[in-house]
């Protein structure tokens, strides 16, 4: 197949939904198809909407001999209006993984960004979805009309090699309990929170590695550092930034716990890599992390900012190894049942050669849900 993908920026930006385009667009090339990349700048919101109106864009858009055009919807304030300028051309299939108006932030900013999102989902011909959650959330707003798949992503590109006899001596390893944190610093991941949770309990208990970018919100990273130190943590708190893989999967393998109170993930790749690792995780309420974590079982979900909560079940797991021995191998028992990244890309690749084969040429009749 010849196929297009639209990206803001690298493909190598590190996150877990450009970690799931790089997976897709390696697969697909093994498999001898023919992507192009089209990078978009990234800029700001604001800047993105005026893409729309690019007759350079449009061009390179409309020019492309594509059997399918894939869109990362990161990308939707660029392309909510400039796709009806591709109808009938090619089939255009957008790869969601989550939605902007899902994530926590004022009504009146998520009114506008709903109102965006639900233009761009109308203008698309089909979806990849990264989860059952993000597919409820995308037919809330358009329907359940257009052909979608749900392909959840794999956990396996670090390749934990743990044995269970491992994860159980880890897990009753005496001394402080060892937390990490995994993403990169922004508000959405929820390290102000984990910071205050850690700050109701002793510090001889625990100790937190944190890996991740400390450049995608140099604002948020810095309130986090001025938290660290008003709060006394320093001795107990370490800020690696970020890591390659081989660096970060040792820190996996280290790590007896890891906590990510995200105020909202579509996924949550980083829950998956660190069952792979046996390591039962701490995540919230909102959004898809319940597709991965079975509270009390390999891991805790909390209400999203409720350091209290997490600070419970920190505590918990401090003071009962054996219970944390079985959420360890629990962990590693769901990551085997999961899908591999091979397996998730080969379902993604014959739904686009469907819908390839489908398309008509004819735009869709779109009707948007109320």
């Amino acid at each position: 197949m010849r196929l297009g993908l639209v990206i803001y920026g690298s493909l190598a930006t590190v996150s877990g939904g450009y970690l799931y385009d790089r997976m897709l667009v390696k697969h697909l090339r093994e498999a001898g198809d023919r992507l192009d990349i089209i990078s978009l700048p990234r800029r700001n919101y604001a800047q993105h909407l005026t893409d729309n109106f690019s007759a350079v864009l449009t061009a390179r858009l409309r020019a492309g001999r594509f059997d399918a055009l894939l869109q990362d919807e990161l990308n939707h304030p660029s392309l909510f209006l400039l796709n009806r300028a591709l109808r009938g051309r090619y089939p255009i299939l957008s790869i969601v993984h989550h939605l902007r108006s899902c994530e926590l932030r004022p009504a009146w900013q998520n009114v506008f960004y709903r109102w965006i999102e639900r233009q761009y989902l109308a203008s698309v011909d089909g979806f990849i979805f990264n989860s059952a959650t993000t597919r409820a959330a995308v037919e809330a707003l358009v329907g359940d009309r257009r052909p979608a798949v749900v392909a959840h992503p794999g956990g396996d590109h670090l390749a934990p090699t743990v044995t269970a006899g491992q994860i159980r001596a880890r897990a009753l390893q005496p001394g402080p309990l060892r937390l990490l944190f995994a993403g990169n610093v922004i508000a959405r991941k929820g390290l102000h929170t984990l910071l205050a949770a850690l700050a109701r309990l002793s510090k001889g208990d625990w100790r937190l590695e944190i890996v991740g970018s400390l450049d995608t919100d140099p604002d948020y990273a810095q309130a986090v550092r001025r938290q660290i130190e008003r709060d006394d943590l320093a001795a107990y708190v370490t800020l690696h930034g970020s890591l390659a893989d081989a660096d970060l999967a040792a820190e996996f393998a280290r790590a007896q716990v890891l906590v990510v109170p995200s105020s909202y993930e579509g996924f949550g790749i980083v829950y998956l890599e660190g069952l792979g690792f046996g390591l039962p995780a701490i995540a919230t309420t909102v959004g898809a992390a319940g597709e991965i974590i079975t509270h009390g079982e390999n891991g805790f979900l909390v209400p999203p900012g409720d350091a209290a909560a997490l600070a419970d079940c920190i505590r918990l797991l401090t003071q009962d190894r054996e219970r944390l021995s079985a959420m360890s191998l629990a962990a590693r028992q769901r990551y085997d049942r999961h899908p591999s990244w091979q397996a998730s890309a080969a379902k993604i690749r014959e739904f686009i050669e469907e819908a390839s084969t489908r398309f008509s040429g004819k735009p869709a009749q779109v009707t948007l849900a109320a």
